[in-house]
């Protein structure tokens, strides 16, 4: 009986052992995960980020809504700010232990205000949004009430979604399916924007808000002109400067602040920061009535609660910290030339593809992107954004003034401000429109061999031995001349 008890005691003695290793071993890989690298840790994804930074350092990124951050911004998204949890406001938050994350946010509202040389008695600033389309609806729904009224420029024209798209058949965004959305056109013709016929149009829809924003449109937008139909049909001016923040901060295309009620923006485009959005909103007096009393400006708080509690949660601390060192940099000289550079960029660009032939929509530009109509040499916007982007070009296909459909577009949108932060200048904007001839004169010729149909011009790039010679050869060219101008960031990934 003595020898069954101390069996059982030695066994129940070695289980306790093995316990206790366990748990220390669980601990041990416990910690292993939490400090170790992920390059350790996960092999598999970080080849693929790799990849990733070797794709965009041996291409050509002409993407317009695109741009390459600074390092400071990535060393912010990458902070300890991303532990916490901090709903609501810079001083009225639902949790305890934000005393750092008040004074992060209250300097990125801050820094806004004094990248676009505003009066914070006159204007107030929102960064929480997520991104500019979350930006976007927060507007809509602290000012519109449901199935209320907007007007954007139409998608195909050069529109954003959320300004409002549909079909005859369809609500693309969920803001014309929440909001009653009507857009207005440009003139088929100039490709401009026919102000007279949005008023025409106003006064019959009488809108709640009319946005003055672009998504691909090469020339300043008229807020002046904006501002009076607005007066006229009693609507706020809502301006979405998403691709042109950078230029308005750096004072080199007209600013929608003079005229606007509401800015919103994203922060990721030619300002040059985090995927992020803000936006800005009027105080103080908004009008006077007819006894000459001031009527004032109620957006802040319609604003800041349709961001949260009304569409968020928690806000993203380390990308508003991105957004405080974005605005930073905004202000400084070195910002101003860039911004110049990246126009100079442009023109040089549209300049050099119509010599070659090509159509630009509006016949030019005076900001960071153009509109390339390939009706006349016979070519779709698709099979011009594939062929570049089996050179290592990146493009986006697009619609032209006068397009049926969204997703059969005529042309391609091509921006400069993620090339000219790599450092390329007006000389270097030659050698890309040889590059882009190049590949369109090749997908012209592949065309004869594939035929009409976008299938079988893939197929016939990947599977053809000649047209594949020609594509890699190309390509080669390409990567060989990005690779010589260098990217901001970490090296590696």
């Amino acid at each position: 009986m003595f020898s069954r008890a101390f069996s059982t005691a030695n066994h129940l003695l070695n289980n306790r052992n093995l316990q206790r290793l366990a748990v220390t071993q669980l601990r041990k890989m416990s910690q292993q995960v939490l400090h170790s690298n992920v390059w350790d840790s996960d092999p598999e994804l970080f080849a693929l980020i790799q990849e990733e930074k070797k794709r965009q350092l041996t291409g050509l990124e002409m993407i317009a809504s695109e741009n390459f951050t600074s390092l400071p911004v990535l060393q912010c998204l990458s902070t300890c700010l991303h532990n916490k949890y901090s709903e609501g406001l810079p001083g009225q938050r639902y949790y305890g232990g934000n005393q750092f994350i008040d004074q992060i946010e209250r300097l990125a509202q801050k820094r806004a205000l004094e990248a676009y040389r505003l009066n914070p008695e006159e204007w107030g600033v929102n960064v929480q949004p997520y991104s500019g389309s979350p930006a976007n609806f927060a507007v809509y729904t602290g000012l519109v009430e449901a199935h209320g009224r907007i007007m954007g420029l139409d998608l195909p024209d050069g529109g954003h979604l959320t300004h409002g798209f549909f079909t005859a058949t369809k609500k693309i965004s969920a803001t014309s399916i929440f909001f009653e959305s009507l857009p207005y056109k440009v003139d088929v013709e100039t490709g401009l924007i026919d102000y007279e016929q949005l008023a025409k149009t106003a006064r019959l829809f009488k809108p709640r808000i009319i946005i003055a924003g672009i998504s691909c449109y090469s020339r300043p937008l008229d807020y002046k002109r904006f501002r009076e139909i607005c007066n006229e049909v009693g609507a706020y001016l809502m301006a979405d400067m998403a691709h042109i923040s950078g230029l308005v901060a750096a004072g080199v295309t007209p600013s929608p602040f003079e005229y606007a009620d509401v800015v919103s923006t994203t922060t990721h485009k030619s300002l040059r920061g985090p995927r992020a959005g803000v936006i800005f909103f009027r105080k103080g007096v908004r009008s006077h009535n007819a006894k000459g009393e001031p009527i004032m400006y109620d957006l802040e708080s319609k604003i800041n609660q349709a961001v949260f509690p009304g569409l968020q949660g928690g806000p993203h601390n380390n990308t508003i910290a991105a957004i405080a060192t974005t605005m930073k940099q905004a202000t400084t000289p070195e910002f101003v030339e860039y911004q110049k550079q990246i126009i100079a960029n442009a023109k040089r660009l549209c300049k050099g593809l119509q010599d070659k032939g090509y159509k630009i929509a509006t016949g030019g530009t005076d900001v960071h992107l153009l509109l390339v109509d390939l009706r006349n040499v016979g070519l779709t916007g698709a099979k011009a954004e594939f062929i570049l982007e089996e050179v290592s070009i990146a493009c986006n296909k697009n619609t032209v003034p006068g397009d049926k459909s969204a997703l059969n577009p005529s042309g391609i949108r091509l921006g400069t401000p993620a090339l000219t932060t790599r450092g390329l200048v007006e000389k270097d904007m030659d050698q890309v429109v040889e590059f882009i001839d190049k590949a369109l004169k090749l997908a012209k010729e592949i065309g004869t061999k594939s035929g009409p149909k976008l299938v079988d011009f893939k197929k016939t790039i990947e599977c053809d031995e000649e047209t594949k010679k020609k594509v890699a050869d190309l390509r080669a060219q390409v990567e060989e001349y990005s690779c010589k101008f260098p990217m901001p960031g970490y090296p590696e990934y």
